[in-house]
C-alpha cells in the first residue's frame, strides 16, 4: 500500500501544485502581455497542464479506492476520509466543467483570435482554478490535521 500512498500523494502534488504555479506565478507574469501574445500563451500552458491534471486525478481516484479497499482498513471511513473524497469529487467536477466549457470556448477564441472571448473564457478558467485550488488545500490541510481535530 506503499506506492498507492506515494501515487497519491504525487498525484496531489502535480494537481494542486499545478494550479498554485498558474495561478500565482504564471498569470501575473503573463498580465503583461497584450492579449494576442498572453492568451496563446496560457492556451498552450493550460493544455499541457490539462493533460498532467487529468492523468493525476486519474491516479489520485484509482489509488485513493486502493487505499480504501485494502486489507486491513477500517470498514466504514472516518469524517476525513469521506471530507478528502466529497472534494476530491467536487473538485474533479469544476475540472471537467473547466474543459469541456470555458477551455473550449478560449481554444475557438484563440484560433479565432477574438481577444475579448477569449479573455472573458480565461477570466472564467481562472476563478475556477482559483477555486479548485482553494479546496485543495483544504483538503491538504485535512488529510495533515484531521487526526487531530
Amino acid at each position: 500500500m506503499q506506492i498507492a500512498r506515494w501515487l497519491h500523494l504525487t498525484g496531489i502534488v502535480v494537481w494542486v501544485g499545478g494550479m498554485f504555479f498558474a495561478h500565482f506565478a504564471l498569470r501575473p507574469a503573463a498580465a503583461e502581455l497584450a492579449p494576442p501574445v498572453r492568451l496563446p500563451l496560457l492556451l498552450r500552458t493550460l493544455s499541457g497542464f490539462f493533460g498532467w491534471a487529468g492523468a493525476a486525478i486519474v491516479v489520485v481516484l484509482g489509488s485513493g479506492a486502493a487505499l480504501y479497499a485494502a486489507p486491513g482498513s477500517p470498514g466504514a471511513p472516518g469524517w476525513a476520509v469521506q471530507a478528502m473524497t466529497t472534494i476530491g469529487l467536487v473538485m474533479t467536477l469544476v475540472y471537467a466543467y473547466i474543459v469541456l466549457v470555458p477551455y473550449r470556448r478560449m481554444r475557438e477564441a484563440v484560433v479565432a483570435s477574438d481577444w475579448p472571448a477569449g479573455g472573458a473564457a480565461m477570466g472564467l478558467i481562472r476563478r475556477l482554478v482559483g477555486l479548485n485550488l482553494a479546496l485543495g488545500l483544504f483538503t491538504v490541510a485535512i488529510a495533515t490535521l484531521g487526526r487531530g481535530l
